[in-house]
């Protein structure tokens, strides 16, 4: 045998016919060029694998069939029968005479010639197809690198390349849409952020509330601002800006007696509603000694007057409403709560001989008060008047404004409205307010603990009046009262604050110190000759 053919010496391949003398040699069947352009990524086997591209389809032989046999192609969509095993070849002993080979009918021969391929559709599975050629070198399109378990020469391909490429398409369409819908939201929200190509539209509210409930500061608001009006007073002197509130039907404001002091004399008062209108006003009458005055307007009709709370019933920690003109700021609406009770305040003391000293026993709010807030309401829940705003404590003059005068730090009294509506009442109908005393003077410049009756009168008569409410008591120079009701008293000034907050008639229990010793005492106010 032949090493380097496989085929036994002296035999002939089968169908060859013989060789012709001379130099001509066999003819070698051509190799079938390829069906499709290089590949321009030299993907294998025409060169190095490329970086992405998928190997072309390679057609893989089939089984060679005898020369001349006709193969029926199998119907579409059967399954290709596996090709049967071949046989192993025995090796011919070495020292058997080869069997000679009957060359086969020169009819029969058949020179091979180079290979074709169909280049028409496939016939219907019913069609018969005539006989085809294929290359008698079974391995030249062996593709190495395509998927799949090992080709064998002669195996049917089942599976070519084109689902791989459509699983590969797939996920490539896949991953460009996440990354175009990525990019994509990051675009349309740096847009949207930067306001880039459109008008800017900014969102508002969506409706709200038709009303407010009438305990909440809005709802107080609007059913007493109608009834608060803005006084404008000038002078010959000083002009300045307050607050009042509407009494009545009639026309008549209470506001506080330092507001309209300025036009006691032939001065000019305007009054302004919340709607804008404005109208005169003249002073009705006013008292000093608890800073209260009431002033009348006339030629409004309509005029809705602020209800009258009481005084005695508030507790500290109630929430309280504020209206006023802070410094020409009409209509200012501000809101706290009462701090404190029965604080004893003085206001004025310009004159010499006292005279326009008011002494209050003041609720104590932290309503935001200041210059222009004065003589106007101090509201409850209800929007019913519990005070009248009349004066602030003032930090030192750090606090105080260009103009020089001082503003809030949360330091406010009202005049208690029980006082102002006897006071007012009294001013309407007779033109003055009444004072209660006991009927002593008092000595202002004692600084122990206590209200000191003077020795002497400042007119150099007694110090407790003949036959007045104190005498009856049997008061005398020198004693010291420290206590009114059960409440102690530390100045003079509280003593005359807790005698104001009563009225003539009433009767009050003194606690009176004498040589050391206390007594209880027991007073009928009486009425002062003057403011």
């Amino acid at each position: 045998m032949d090493e380097g053919n496989g085929v036994p010496q002296g035999a002939e391949p089968a169908g060859a016919g013989p060789i012709p003398d001379g130099d001509f040699e066999l003819a070698k069947p051509e190799r079938p060029s390829p069906l499709h352009e290089p590949d321009p990524y030299s993907t294998p086997p025409y060169g190095e694998p490329g970086p992405w591209a998928p190997a072309p389809p390679v057609q893989h032989p089939v089984a060679t069939p005898a020369q001349g046999t006709v193969m029926t192609p199998p119907a579409v969509g059967a399954a290709v029968p596996p090709e049967p095993a071949p046989a192993p070849i025995a090796p011919a002993p070495l020292t058997a005479p080869a069997a000679p080979i009957a060359p086969a009918p020169p009819t029969t021969s058949i020179t091979p010639a180079p290979p074709t391929m169909p280049t028409a559709p496939p016939a219907p599975a019913s069609a018969s197809l005539p006989a085809r050629q294929l290359p008698a070198d079974p391995w030249g399109r062996y593709d190495p690198w395509a998927a799949g378990p090992l080709q064998q020469p002669g195996a049917v391909a089942v599976h070519g390349g084109r689902p791989r490429r459509r699983r590969a398409a797939l996920g490539w369409t896949l991953a460009l849409a996440l990354v175009a819908a990525g990019l994509g939201g990051l675009v349309g929200g740096y847009v949207e952020r930067e306001g880039i190509g459109g008008e800017v539209t900014l969102p508002g509210a969506k409706g709200g509330p038709a009303g407010r409930a009438p305990d909440s500061v809005a709802g107080i608001a609007a059913r007493a601002l109608p009834s608060v009006v803005t006084l404008h007073v000038a002078g010959s002197d000083e002009e300045g800006t307050g607050t009042g509130f509407v009494l009545d039907d009639r026309g008549h404001i209470l506001t506080n007696n330092h507001v309209v002091a300025p036009a006691a004399s032939g001065g000019k008062i305007s009054a302004t509603f919340s709607d804008g209108t404005s109208v005169k006003a003249t002073v009705v009458g006013r008292d000093s000694g608890y800073d209260l005055a009431v002033v009348q307007v006339s030629g409004v009709h309509g005029l809705t007057p602020l209800t009258l709370g009481d005084s005695d019933d508030v507790r500290v920690g109630d929430p309280v409403v504020a209206i006023g003109a802070p410094f020409d700021l009409a209509n200012t609406v501000t809101a706290g709560i009462i701090s404190a009770k029965e604080r004893p305040i003085t206001a004025g003391g310009e004159k010499s001989d006292g005279s326009d000293v008011s002494y209050v026993d003041a609720l104590q709010t932290d309503a935001p008060i200041n210059p222009g807030n004065s003589g106007g309401p101090l509201l409850d829940s209800r929007a019913h008047v519990i005070g009248i705003n009349s004066a602030i404590r003032s930090a030192d003059s750090g606090s105080e404004t260009e103009s020089g005068q001082a503003g809030s730090i949360g330091l406010g009294f009202a005049i208690p409205v029980n006082q102002a509506k006897r006071v007012a009442e009294e001013l309407i109908n007779d033109g003055r307010a009444t004072h209660p005393v006991i009927g002593v003077d008092l000595d202002m410049g004692y600084s122990g603990d206590g209200a000191r009756v003077d020795s002497r009168a400042p007119d150099g008569g007694p110090a407790v009046v003949k036959d007045g409410p104190a005498e009856r008591a049997g008061l005398k120079a020198g004693d010291l009262i420290t206590e009114v009701d059960g409440e102690p008293v530390h100045t003079g000034a509280e003593l005359i604050i807790r005698i104001r907050a009563h009225q003539p008639g009433d009767r009050l229990r003194l606690t009176v110190e004498r040589g050391g010793t206390e007594r209880e005492v027991s007073v009928v106010l009486g009425t002062a000759d003057q403011n």
